[in-house]
């Protein structure tokens, strides 16, 4: 899978999960990704916000010391900046 492909697919996790009605982080990547997607994409879709954050506090109640700075998850890769994640996520929220 390449750098694209795993986007998309991360992008597609984030949008199901922030249409859940029991969200679930499947590990400290996701955790991670759904914290920062629920920050961004606050002020324009509260509720799906509330659900991304809910899964990624779940997920740090059992794994306290998974949860990493925002600068960390974009060294790792796990996302390639901010306003990407925002827009990118924006677009498929509102296509949902």
């Amino acid at each position: 899978m390449n750098a694209r492909e795993a986007e998309a697919a991360l992008l597609d996790r984030c949008a199901t999960v922030a249409r859940s009605t029991l969200p679930l982080a499947r590990d400290q990547r996701e955790a991670n990704v759904f914290r920062l997607a629920s920050m961004v994409v606050q002020s324009r879709f509260p509720g799906e916000a509330t659900q991304l954050m809910g899964a990624s506090t779940a997920y740090f109640a059992a794994h306290p010391g998974e949860q990493l700075a925002a600068a960390d998850v974009v060294r790792r890769g796990w996302v390639s900046n901010l306003p990407r994640l925002r827009d990118m996520l924006s677009r498929q929220l509102q296509l949902g």
